[in-house]
């Protein structure tokens, strides 16, 4: 059982993106089903995660405190695991890892999650929980129609209690009259609108001197409002992203907002009117895992034969309905049909990228990405470098990412692969991005690139290099990448050639492509790598590498 403090809503935050959980549930428990889940299998269970290339992160001080990190939050909140006495995977658990439709499950799990509940307690210093908070978000989604993050992170997280929700509605209409009649700088407007609220929060806390944070020495009012406001924003961040997956809801990266997507209305409003919204009572821990773990409940309109034929002709009106199918025949007719759909999609952008039609659009997406602009940069940036690299054309090039039904980036994939591969045939490229700038962009990138790299030579049998974009390039990851042309090492299969490059040199690779007279060929990739090798074996250092490969970045098609 956790004890709950806060004034605020409280959610899972971990893991960030919910698709990878996925992987980690299915390494505990084909490796640990029916042990006890203590300091011993916790740490075998963080080498467990080393060794399959999913764990790239500093646990090695306290592997025991990382793994709980990654199991007893949203896993078993959610009802995934069953951790007491012994490790199980649950019914609900199993379908999430078998489904097809894994959005669905993601639902029913969330839908159930509550506080107060045996897992999580409020204590004395809490505010009064009576919330199932994901339902409850949800219907602030559906009741404004369109929800701005600064919105749920302001308003919407300090909804503990449902039978304030209309409190919530109208202190968020309040807000948006008075954000419009603002002249100024809407950040300062924000800055003070939130910092009065958390006043409000904790007026007791701040009048008894209360102020103190765990993290910092500093006591004073600032540092505290400060504090409870990156809190505030963790927790908005999470409910965006675990929203998302249920397929209910759309992100707009540019307003950064959550809207329902307007074919799912309809399973929103069945949802918000069918399920009791006080938090059920349970006599025991073990009463309440079974009652998460059930991978039928609730009832979502889908489950519903005429509702999903309904559905179905609606969003499907040119397809033929077999009349005979069973509910979970049709379920997977609709699913089917939706990633067909998806699929089309993708593949008329990727005509489209092919032709050089989107070509404004792309360094438009990348000019915004370096001025953060978007509610999700890093799978903006992820995104958009695919669309560039397949503009170069001439290769099958694959980001592992997961895709909505409209073929817009949903999250990134499993943290054991490389962002996106470029098959060209007779060698392949792994491009990795990322946001980080500075040392922890040599701390958090530089291992797990080459290991991606390598991991690739010795499934494809092929010469395979890769390229590494980000904003700016810190001096130890060129130093680290460097090393690795020189450097014979079993463990990434050799010597691994990876060139670091800044976005806006990538940027103007791909302007020299689209104003070449020709369309590039792999061999013009190829070369363009071959010449890192080749500069890597004369040079002495890496600073003269580096500069030499950005004078080649800047004319790579001559």
């Amino acid at each position: 059982m956790a004890r709950i403090d806060s004034r605020t809503l409280f959610l899972t935050t971990s893991p960030r993106t919910p698709n990878k959980m996925i992987p980690e549930i299915s390494l505990l428990i084909e490796h640990f089903t029916g042990e006890k889940w203590n300091k011993e299998s916790q740490c075998a269970f963080m080498e467990v995660l080393r060794e399959e290339n999913f764990f790239n992160g500093k646990g090695e001080k306290d592997p025991s405190f990382s793994a709980r990190d990654r199991i007893n939050r949203a896993p078993k909140s959610l009802g995934f695991v069953r951790l007491s006495p012994t490790i199980e995977l649950t019914p609900a658990g199993e379908k999430l890892i078998t489904s097809k439709r894994k959005d669905e499950v993601f639902l029913r799990q969330m839908l159930k999650f509550q506080v107060p509940s045996p897992y999580h307690k409020p204590s004395n210093k809490a505010a009064k929980f009576c919330i199932k908070p994901y339902l409850e978000m949800l219907r602030l989604v559906r009741t404004m129609g369109t929800l701005k993050f600064d919105e749920l992170q302001i308003f919407g997280m300090q909804l503990t209690d449902w039978h304030d929700f209309e409190n919530i509605v109208h202190k968020i209409e309040t807000f948006r009259i008075k954000k419009t009649k603002h002249k100024g700088s809407y950040r300062v407007f924000k800055a003070e609108y939130l910092n009065t609220e958390l006043k409000q929060i904790y007026k007791d806390r701040i009048k008894q001197g209360m102020i103190k944070t765990r993290e910092s020495a500093d006591t004073s009012l600032e540092k505290f409002l400060c504090t409870q406001s990156s809190n505030m924003r963790d927790y908005a961040d999470s409910c965006f992203r675990y929203l998302r997956a249920t397929g209910l809801v759309n992100v707009s990266q540019v307003s950064k907002s959550l809207s329902i997507i307007p074919e799912r209305i309809n399973d929103v409003d069945y949802l918000l009117e069918s399920i009791e919204r006080n938090p059920l009572s349970f006599e025991n821990e073990a009463e309440y895992c079974t009652y998460l773990g059930n991978a039928s409940t609730p009832v979502l309109l889908t489950d519903n034969r005429d509702n999903l034929i309904e559905k179905l002709k609606t969003e499907f009106a040119k397809h033929t309905i077999p009349t005979a199918a069973s509910t979970e025949e049709l379920k997977d007719l609709l699913g089917e049909l939706r990633d067909k759909q998806r699929e089309e999609n993708i593949k008329d952008e990727v005509k489209c990228i092919k032709e050089y039609k989107l070509y404004d659009d792309i360094q438009s997406v990348f000019g915004n990405i370096t001025a953060k602009k978007y509610y999700d940069n890093p799978i903006m940036l992820e995104w958009n470098t695919w669309r560039a690299m397949t503009m170069l054309d001439g290769g099958n090039i694959k980001a592992n990412l997961n895709f909505d039904d409209f073929g817009k980036p949903l999250s990134t994939a499993a943290g054991n692969m490389a962002d996106i591969v470029c098959d060209y045939g007779d060698f392949l490229v792994t491009v990795e991005v990322t946001m980080a700038s500075g040392q922890k962009q040599f701390e958090m990138e530089g291992e797990p690139v080459s290991r991606h790299l390598g991991k690739l030579k010795k499934l494809s049998g092929k010469p395979c290099y890769c390229l590494f974009i980000a904003p700016t390039i810190n001096d130890a990851t060129i130093s680290f990448f460097y090393m690795l042309h020189k450097t014979n090492l079993a463990v990434y299969g050799g010597k691994s050639t990876v060139v670091p490059v800044p976005l806006s040199l990538f940027q103007k690779m791909v302007e020299d492509s689209y104003k070449a007279s020709y369309f590039p060929k792999p061999s013009n990739i190829k070369a363009f790598f071959e010449t890192s090798e080749t500069l890597a074996e004369k040079t002495n250092n890496e600073v003269l590498w580096y500069r030499s490969m950005q004078e080649k970045a800047m004319d790579w098609l001559g």
